[in-house]
């Protein structure tokens, strides 16, 4: 009877893991999780693959010693230097909450980060009008410098002129008197 309920824990573990599996491809194809995260999920579902392949190798008595495999199921796998994600301690201010209370406070966090999305982007905005508003000043002050560099290319021929007249009348006068 003992090995009967072992070996359907087994199967319903591997469906519940195909079940994962399913979902976390749906969630990542319709984009509700981000890549990134979905690649964090299925880095999860495969470690809980793996352990449900040992369990069902310890289970037939095949493979690796079975006291190797029972005393790495729970201690982060055999592999050296992987931490299980499972086994990683909970922060002090989610210890003790449940699911509605863990959803309440991601959503609020997630307020949080759209309020200051909304006061960078207001922000942002602010910098927009003022750099247009800048740009537009400098246009009309090239606008002003392109004027007065006329005005001083215009008075400066006036005077060169103004000068060879002044050089003649006393080129003139020299030559007369």
């Amino acid at each position: 009877q003992l090995n009967v309920i072992i070996r359907s824990s087994l199967q319903n573990l591997k469906e519940k893991i195909d079940q994962l599996k399913d979902l976390l491809l749906r969630a990542v194809s319709t984009h509700q999780i981000t890549q990134m995260e979905g690649d964090r999920r299925q880095n999860l579902v495969d470690d809980l693959l793996t352990r449900q392949k040992q369990l069902q190798a310890s289970y037939k008595n095949e493979g690796t010693e079975p006291d190797v495999i029972r005393s790495s199921l729970m201690t982060g796998g055999i592999k050296r230097g992987v931490t299980n994600p499972w086994l990683l301690e909970e922060s002090e201010e989610t210890r003790g909450l449940g699911f509605d209370d863990l959803r309440q406070q991601q959503r609020r966090i997630i307020e949080e980060q759209d309020a200051g999305l909304d006061a960078l982007s207001s922000i942002i905005s602010r910098q927009k009008q003022m750099g247009q508003e800048i740009g537009n000043e400098l246009d009309e002050q090239n606008e002003i410098i392109d004027d007065l560099t006329n005005l001083v290319e215009n008075t400066d021929d006036k005077l060169r002129n103004q000068t060879r007249h002044v050089k003649m009348v006393d080129k003139k006068s020299t030559s007369c008197g």
